[in-house]
């Protein structure tokens, strides 16, 4: 079993910037990969920035140039810096973890972002 907590979220202005945390209880090395998602009032989850074992990282369109997702392995975390945050991006973010073996993956509880303008 594998706990994820999420940190960091909070009110902001837009154009301000927000650094989220995702907490592993157990080291990062061995996951697949690490991915922040989001998900806003009415609206699907949707994958934001993933970071895979071999420090691949990919970006949601709506966020590249502005987020960056990075990690500690020595802390176990995965960080997700978020600069020039726009109104659209207020949501609650989540962190999961893909792991190569069941459950295959793991979720945390999820930290809300507000954006206001």
């Amino acid at each position: 079993q594998v706990q994820l907590v999420e940190s960091g979220g909070g009110l902001v202005q837009a154009g301000g910037s927000l650094r989220l945390s995702c907490a592993a209880s157990r080291s990062i090395v061995s996951f697949n990969s690490v991915g922040w998602y989001r998900q806003a009032p009415g609206k699907q989850r949707e994958l934001v920035a993933l970071i895979s074992r071999g420090d691949t990282n990919n970006y949601a369109d709506s966020v590249k140039g502005r987020f960056t997702i990075s990690r500690d392995n020595a802390k176990n975390t995965v960080y997700l810096q978020m600069n020039s945050l726009k109104p659209e991006d207020t949501a609650v973010y989540y962190c999961r973890a893909s792991v190569d073996r069941y459950p295959w993956q793991y979720w945390g509880q999820g930290t809300q972002v507000t954006v206001s303008s």
